[in-house]
């Protein structure tokens, strides 16, 4: 499949769905950046592919052909922000801008070599996981920042890696991924989310604590 703007958008329904059981018009129009009527136009496009299941004002979900597609790309895309991470050294803020320009012209090729060069890794700079090759993912553990309570202590697992700006905000904070944080305050009402990362103390606006995902240390299995 080598049309960029079907893959955007079945990329967008994976992402979009991981959170929520069906995908609106919405949430998908917003996530891509065009108007409702456009994506509306888009998912009967899709539906009418094999690609998505799609209810008018009842949503879409991605058929298990568009799952396959949507997965495909991803992994193109997760590894080309790696590659570009740990051999050119771009910044982590910079990678998904430049894998997203990429992403769609990759040869199946090029992507076994950069798996390979990369030492099968399993998790792109941002901490998302990396779709394995016959799309086996590993499931979603984490939960959102902003939903941790006072005393809470967790590992930053993944953090959103599609706004350049935020990103450069977490590197200020250093707030990446492994990183250790204990939630020391959460003030009411969607309000800011205090964090202590070593000795020192970060307050996180609640938006920005909603795109930084966590595991909470108490629920991590025990390794043996």
């Amino acid at each position: 499949m080598q049309n960029k703007a079907i893959e955007d958008y079945l990329q967008a329904i994976y992402e979009i769905e991981a959170e929520h059981e069906r995908v609106s018009t919405t949430a998908l129009a917003e996530w891509i950046g065009v108007k409702p009527a456009s994506a509306t136009a888009m998912l009967k496009k899709l539906s009418d592919m094999g690609l998505v299941m799609y209810e008018p004002y009842q949503g879409a979900v991605l058929s298990e052909k568009g799952k396959t597609h949507a997965l495909e790309i991803i992994r193109h895309h997760q590894l080309l922000e790696l590659f570009l991470a740990e051999v050119l050294d771009v910044p982590w803020d910079r990678v998904y801008e430049e894998a997203h320009r990429i992403e769609h012209a990759l040869s199946e090729y090029i992507e076994t070599r950069i798996d390979e060069v990369l030492g099968h890794p399993t998790k792109c700079p941002h901490g998302t996981p990396i779709p394995s090759a016959d799309g086996t993912v590993v499931p979603r553990s984490w939960v959102r920042l902003a939903d941790l309570h006072t005393g809470q202590t967790a590992i930053v697992s993944r953090v959103s890696d599609y706004d350049a700006e935020l990103l450069r905000h977490l590197s200020t904070l250093h707030i990446v991924p492994q990183t250790t944080l204990t939630v020391t305050a959460v003030a009411p009402f969607e309000g800011p989310v205090t964090v202590r990362i070593g000795e020192e103390e970060q307050v996180i606006g609640h938006q920005v604590a909603k795109h930084i995902f966590v595991e909470d240390m108490h629920e991590k299995p025990e390794e043996h």
